[in-house]
This record gives C-alpha cells, sequence and structure tokens, in this order.
C-alpha cells in the first residue's frame, strides 16, 4: 500500500479551515421561534429539571447525558511527544472526539486539565460526573494513569476508561485470539514475551491473563530487561504484579521457545535473530508506532511461519484503537452502564475476532483493492468495516447486562442492531470507499488549471495522500511561482508539470485532432491554437491518447464551457451518452440528481438514457439505485403538459427491462420521505429514492444551488458519465476538498 506524505503545512492548514479546530455544537432541537426559546429554557426547562430531580435516571431521557462522552486528559504523555502539558494536547483530544463521532454516533466533548496532580484530576473529573454518560481518560502518564483511572472507577458511577491502556489490549487480545485459532495453540498453553512495561503493556497483560493466559507463561520485560520475580531495580507495584518465575533476564533469552511476542516498546527492539529463536508459527505483534519492533518484512525473512501484527495502517493486521473504543462506549451508553468491565472488553475482542473470521463485504474488498479472507495477513478486521457498529456494540451491552451493570438493559436486541445500521452516516463510508479504490488504482490525473492555487493544493494533496500521480497543466516557471506564493515550495519538485512545449506528442495530437474538426470548419491553424494553448483541449488530448488515466477541469470556467472545449477531442454532446450526475451529501443522506450539465431540455427518450446512467454512477459509489423521475405532480395529478414527458420516462424504461428501481412522475417529498411514500403503496420504489431525474437543466441546477446554499450540503459533481475516458469538471466555487474528491472520482473512473 501506498504511504502518505503529511506536511507540516497539509496538518496545521486542517485544522486551521474552514474554521479553527475539529468539532462544533449545533442543535437538535428547533430554536426559531419565541415558543421553541420557551421549551428550550425559561420556563419550560423546569419541568424536566423537577422530573430529573425526582428520578436521577430520567436524566438519560430529558438531556444528552445518555450518548454524551468526555475525552480528558493533562497532556503529560501526549502521543510519542511526552509532557506537552494539557494546552498543547487539545489537537489530539479533539480528533478523539470526533472519532467517537465518526465511528460510533456518539457525542463527545475534549476536556484538556492543566495539573499533573492525580488528587486535583481526579476531583475535577468526579465533580463534572453529572454531565455525561462516560470518561474517556487519554495521554496520561505512567504510574499517575493507573492511580487515576482505578480511584476514578471507584468513586464514579459512569464508566471510565483509559484507552491508551485497554484499548490497545482489547485489540490486540481479537488478534491474539485468531492468531492462535489459526497456528493451532491454546491461549492457556502458550508463552507470552511482552516489551514495554507502561500502561499498554501492563492492561494488554491483565487482559490476556483474565481470558486464560498463566501467569508464568507470561515474560514482561522493560529497558531493564526481564520483570521477574525478586527483582528490585526500577520496579512499581504494577509491574511486581506481573513478576515471572523465570531465569531469563534478558529479552533475548525470553524469546526462546517463546510462542507469542507483543511489542508496545521501540523501532528495532526485536532483532531476526530473537524472532528466529521463537516456537513454531510464532506471533508477533509488534505495536510500537510510528515504526514497530520489527518489520513484518524482516520477521517473515527468518520466519516465514509468522503471524505478524502493527500498529501501521500500510501493513496486514492493524492493531488500531479506533475499533475498539467507539464500540465499547457505544454498548455501555445504550444500556446507561455503570462501568466497562473486564466481561465487556472481553465481550468486544471476542466479536472482533469472530468478525474477522466471516466473509467479508464486498464494499471492503472493493474498498482495499483486494480481496481480504480470514488468514495470517487478516487476523483483525478492517477499521472501516460496516459491520462493526452493529456487531460490537450488542456484545459489549449483553455482557455489561450478565454483569449487572447497566441501568437500563435492552429488551429487544434484534431491533437495538437494526437501530445502530441507521446511526451511521454513509456519506462518509462513500467518500472513504473511493479514496481507498483511488489508492489502489494509483491512476495519474492531469489537473487542468495550473494557474490556479486551489488546483494546485488539491493536485500536491491527491499525490501526499498517496491516491496516484498529478500531473499539472500550465506553465513550469508559472507553477513554481505561484506554489513559492503559496508557501508550497517543498511541492515544486514534488509536482510534473505537462504543457504543449514539453510533450513530445504535439504533433500526433494536432493530426488527431484535425481528423476531427476538419469537417466542422477548423482548419490547421485553429487546430494549433487548440491543441498547443487551450489547457482544456489539450489535457483532453492526453487523456485520448492514454497519456494519462483521468481529467479534473472545470475550476476556472464555466462547465458548459468546458465541456463545448472537451467535444473538440470527445463524443460528449447530449445524443452521444453524456450525462451530467451531481452527488448531494446532506446530513448523513446521499441523493443522485441528474442531468445537471449535458440536456438543456430532454425528451422521455432522453430521461430515460438519463436515468440508466444515474443508476450506473449510483453503484459506482456503493449504492443500490431507487430511480424517482420527478415534476410537480404525482402519479398523473394535477394534468399538465408539462409533466408527460416525466410520466411517460418510466414506460420507456419498462420496455427496456433495467435492472434498477424506478418510479415516476412524483413530487420531491413523494420521492424522499417515506411517510409521503406511504399513501403510494402501489409505488415500485422500496425505500427512499437515492437518484433524482428532473425535467430539465435548469430545475437540475437551481435544485443543486439550492441544497449547496440553504443547507449546507456537500455537492460533488457534476460527475460526468457515459464518455469513453474518466473526465470530471468542477464548479467555478469548488474548494480544494471539492477538485481533490472530483479527482478521485475520475481516478477511481466513477460513470
Amino acid at each position: 500500500m501506498t504511504r502518505q506524505k503529511i506536511t507540516r503545512e497539509d496538518a496545521l492548514g486542517f485544522h486551521i479551515a474552514p474554521t479553527p479546530g475539529k468539532w462544533e455544537v449545533t442543535a437538535t432541537v428547533p430554536m426559531t421561534t419565541q415558543r421553541d426559546l420557551s421549551l428550550a429554557y425559561s420556563p419550560g426547562v423546569a419541568i424536566p429539571c423537577e422530573e430529573i430531580f425526582a428520578n436521577p435516571a430520567t436524566a438519560y431521557d430529558y438531556t444528552n447525558k445518555g450518548n454524551l462522552v468526555a475525552v480528558i486528559s493533562n497532556g503529560t504523555a501526549v502521543l510519542g511527544l511526552g509532557n506537552l502539558g494539557a494546552l498543547a494536547s487539545k489537537p489530539v483530544m479533539e480528533g478523539k472526539s470526533v472519532l467517537f463521532k465518526r465511528f460510533a454516533d456518539v457525542n463527545s466533548i475534549d476536556i484538556e486539565l492543566d495539573t499533573e496532580d492525580p488528587d486535583a484530576f481526579c476531583n475535577a473529573v468526579r465533580l463534572m460526573g453529572p454531565t455525561f454518560g462516560g470518561i474517556n481518560l487519554e495521554d496520561i502518564k505512567a504510574p499517575e494513569c493507573f492511580i487515576i483511572e482505578q480511584r476514578l472507577k471507584e468513586e464514579m458511577d459512569i464508566p471510565v476508561f483509559h484507552d491508551d491502556q485497554h484499548g490497545t489490549a482489547v485489540i490486540c487480545a481479537a488478534g491474539l485470539l485468531n492468531a492462535l485459532h489459526i497456528s493451532g495453540k491454546k491461549i492457556e498453553n502458550v508463552r507470552i514475551v511482552l516489551n514495554g512495561a507502561g500502561a499498554a503493556g501492563i492492561a494488554c497483560l491483565e487482559l490476556l491473563k483474565s481470558m486464560g493466559a498463566t501467569h508464568d507463561n507470561c515474560i514482561m520485560c522493560d529497558t531493564k530487561g526481564v520483570i521477574y520475580q525478586g527483582r528490585t531495580e526500577g520496579m512499581n507495584q504494577w509491574k511486581s504484579a506481573h513478576a515471572a518465575n523465570t531465569p531469563a533476564r534478558s529479552l533475548a533469552e525470553a524469546m526462546k521457545d517463546a510462542d507469542v511476542f507483543l511489542g508496545v516498546s521501540a523501532k528495532g527492539a526485536v532483532t531476526p535473530e530473537m524472532v528466529s529463536d521463537m516456537a513454531p508459527n510464532p506471533v508477533i505483534f509488534a505495536m510500537a508506532n510510528p515504526d514497530p519492533e520489527i518489520t513484518p518484512e524482516e520477521a517473515h525473512a527468518v520466519r516465514p511461519d509468522a503471524i505478524v501484527a502493527t500498529g501501521r495502517s500500510d501493513y496486514p493486521n492493524q492493531v488500531n484503537n479506533v475499533l475498539g473504543f467507539p464500540y465499547l462506549f457505544r454498548g455501555a451508553l445504550d444500556i446507561h452502564a455503570r462501568a466497562i468491565n473486564d466481561e465487556m472488553k472481553i465481550a468486544c475482542a471476542h466479536a472482533l475476532a469472530q468478525l474477522a473470521r466471516e466473509d467479508v463485504p464486498e464494499e471492503v474488498a472493493v474498498a482495499y483493492g483486494k480481496k481480504l479472507t480470514f488468514g495470517r495477513d487478516y487476523i483483525i478486521p478492517t477499521p472501516f468495516d460496516p459491520r462493526l457498529i452493529h456487531r460490537i456494540p450488542p456484545a459489549v451491552a449483553k455482557a455489561g447486562m450478565a454483569t449487572g451493570v447497566a441501568r437500563r438493559p435492552i429488551i429487544d436486541m434484534d431491533a437495538y442492531e437494526a437501530s445502530l445500521k441507521s446511526r451511521m452516516d454513509p456519506t462518509a463510508n462513500m467518500l472513504r470507499g473511493l479514496n481507498a479504490r483511488a489508492r489502489a488504482a494509483q491512476s495519474s490525473v492531469i489537473f487542468t488549471e495550473g494557474d490556479d492555487p486551489r488546483v494546485l493544493r488539491a493536485a500536491i494533496a491527491y499525490q501526499r495522500q498517496g491516491l496516484g500521480k498529478a500531473l499539472v497543466v500550465g506553465r513550469t516557471k508559472d507553477v513554481a511561482d505561484m506554489l513559492r506564493a503559496e508557501g508550497l515550495s517543498d511541492a515544486i519538485e514534488e509536482l510534473e508539470v505537462v504543457n504543449a512545449a514539453n510533450t513530445p506528442h504535439l504533433e500526433t495530437y494536432k493530426a488527431f485532432l484535425y481528423d476531427r474538426l476538419q469537417r466542422k470548419g477548423h482548419d490547421r491553424q485553429d487546430v494549433h491554437r487548440l491543441a498547443a494553448r487551450d489547457r482544456h483541449v489539450f489535457a483532453a488530448l492526453m487523456l485520448a491518447h492514454g497519456h494519462a488515466d483521468g481529467m479534473v477541469t472545470g475550476a476556472t470556467r464555466k462547465s458548459a464551457h468546458v465541456l463545448e472545449l472537451i467535444n473538440h477531442v470527445f463524443d460528449a454532446g447530449p445524443h452521444d451518452g453524456a450525462v451530467g450526475v451531481t452527488a448531494v451529501l446532506n446530513r448523513g443522506r446521499i441523493v443522485l440528481i441528474a442531468d445537471t450539465l449535458v440536456h438543456e431540455w430532454p425528451d422521455q427518450n432522453d430521461l430515460a438514457d438519463i436515468a440508466e446512467r444515474g443508476a450506473a454512477v449510483a453503484r459506482d459509489l456503493g449504492l443500490d439505485p431507487r430511480v424517482a423521475f420527478l415534476s410537480f405532480s404525482t402519479f398523473g395529478y394535477p394534468v399538465s403538459e408539462r409533466a408527460e414527458k416525466m410520466h411517460q420516462a418510466p414506460r420507456v424504461l419498462d420496455s427496456r427491462g433495467v435492472d434498477f428501481e424506478y418510479e415516476g412522475e412524483m413530487t420531491v417529498d413523494v420521492a424522499l420521505n417515506p411517510a409521503a411514500q406511504a399513501h403510494y403503496p402501489f409505488s415500485r420504489l422500496t425505500g427512499p429514492a437515492n437518484v433524482l431525474v428532473v425535467p430539465a437543466r435548469h430545475s437540475a441546477s437551481i435544485s443543486v444551488k439550492l441544497m449547496q446554499e440553504m443547507a449546507g450540503a456537500t455537492v460533488i459533481g457534476p460527475i460526468l458519465s457515459g464518455i469513453d475516458k474518466p473526465i470530471q469538471i468542477c464548479s467555478t466555487v469548488s474548494t480544494v476538498n471539492d477538485i481533490l474528491n472530483m479527482a478521485v472520482i475520475a481516478a477511481c473512473k466513477v460513470g
């Protein structure tokens, strides 16, 4: 897998735009009228206050407590950076908060406490307890993290979870269960060596012992060697609890005949010689970040039979905490748990292990560019497996209910699982899946407008994110000058600039273009000007001759003009099968609107073509297409000549025997709102439409721009479909991210 490059400028730019930080607060109730305000605050708010006073459990009903987690740190152990203090830890804690939301729809607030005194820290967190449904401790140095977590667990009646300890332990345990299953070994018999006696390492051994690993089969090592019974140097009560009865004194000695190595230490801590001394079918979890104790390549060079996992996403078997903490809290919150106990963590580990043994959904395989099958290179689910949200929390909830920590047990577990499936935003999975497909394809994409800083930034991002190769059309000196002006001098050597002056193919391009245009009023001089001086035509010619895989343009010129220029090189007219499909993403919903680019006033046959292209784009984006032909009328009422073609278009599709759902004509609320849809039980749509075919280009444009401006929708497109090569046209108001999204769509050959 191609590694991404993230520069200092990339990271700072991400955190400062569009607004500083990574999250904001949005009201979930209407706040427009005086009555709304009276209900939200005084006097209406007094009623739930009285209810909660009478019965504190109702706080979960009338406030956001039941879906609110605090991510709390004092910044004494920030990532691998050390003691940066509370304020400098805030970007990390904000990041953890958005991960909670992204993966499990858990609302989260980051809190940074400016103290290194465990007593002051615990007092502050305990006093905030009524606000939250759970506490996630983060980046607190050892041994204080042990003291703080234990004390807060004793003093608070909500889950307190130190993810640096238990998050790593849960994912490690899940992977180890499967690794031992593959190697035919049992946890109670294997010899385990752990290097790194910090918070994560100690938690890993404690969890594995609670799952059946025997004490003297588990040897813990730190920078001074083996932690053995009787050792006094560099010891504390938490290390002493894991002191083994062993003659081994060094990591190398401990590794002889070991079945399992767990590393939460440092790069290079394990040598090939140590690996070669391990037992048959050794399991190596080299989890140091960013570089493992030993790389999979180094381990497999001496032991091809090894099962290897790391903390890295560019190797198989990533031990990633995001597989655990969001779903642990989701399950705990949904039963109003008093704690997250060992049984809940073990249930999470077993559920993750079981999930990895099952067939992987096609969408995951497509996203990763390969078929993932349970085995030595796939023992842990991928973080973006869509099944995680509805498989892991129920397992955690059941364990919490069985062990008596649930305030409100779940009665109907099937209904609970169904509700979890509907919680997640499908747009995030769609965009992530496209990025993964692009990364696997490694397409070269032409960025046509190299004189625009947005385009240059998108091209740089495309390349640095490991999505493929960016080719920028422009003058070499002008591109370099603009990159310097934008503070991106380091990118000058990264980007390849292409133009008519430096291509060896100009004469070939001109001959091809003359052959297409000689009977359309263009002489050789016209063709030369188009091929050599117009960047849109030049880029299209590169693409037509296979000198790139895709093209993105339109950021500086109106889409209709750009399409006219592209038509010189490709057949992209209304009757050539070309269609523009715009994706509108808003509040977790995806709707495709067509045609937004090519057909000015389509007839019923054109509308049927548009529907087919829209359905094809939907499938390329991972959607099961449901097409609605939109009008101001629904199934013939009110009667209007203007609506007739929308009434006839479904009949055209009837004659074609297409393999997707379609219906019409109908108003937009009937297409999208299940309650309105229910009034028409004869409709062929089995759910809300996700492809909307509109009567004309002007209505498409109005719809898209209205959603963008009034609702704040994310707009991707128009996605140009039905052309021989992937060409995507941005709008002139596109942001850097919009242009990058279009490049990814081109790279994935959507449409």
